[in-house]
């Protein structure tokens, strides 16, 4: 288990249990951690930290994962910053739609273990 990543991951998840579980796995690879439990907490989080990804539920409350994706993309300050949508809607239309709001991958979170999501994530930023 590599540490020292030092890569700053921002997850964004509704359901304390799941953000917890992924909290854990993420730290344990090496990485570091910030959070949002809702969609406004994630748009200002997200700015203020400057995350090098962003992994994003869908469904939350105040603002929706397609919303906060949305808005992450048009903003200067953070439309540079990859986003995973992180979410158990696997419709192909959401899947879609994700992807052309400008998600860099769409992971169904009952199809991956949260070490296999760590994997990916670090394929995703070359580490």
């Amino acid at each position: 288990m590599e540490k020292n990543i030092s890569k700053k991951v921002f997850i964004v998840d509704d359901d304390p249990f799941i953000l917890d579980m992924y909290v854990r796995k993420f730290t344990a690879a090496g990485f570091v951690l910030e959070t949002a439990t809702d969609g406004n907490g994630a748009l200002e989080g997200v700015k203020k930290s400057q995350p090098d990804i962003v992994l994003l539920d869908i469904i939350m409350p105040q603002a929706d994962g397609f919303e906060v994706l949305q808005k992450l993309k048009e903003n200067a300050i953070t439309k540079k910053i990859p986003v995973v949508l992180l979410t158990n809607l696997g419709q192909k239309g959401d899947i879609e739609k994700g992807l052309q709001l400008g998600a860099v991958d769409y992971i169904v979170k009952a199809h991956f273990t949260p070490s296999e999501v760590v994997e990916k994530i670090k394929n995703i930023l070359k580490i």
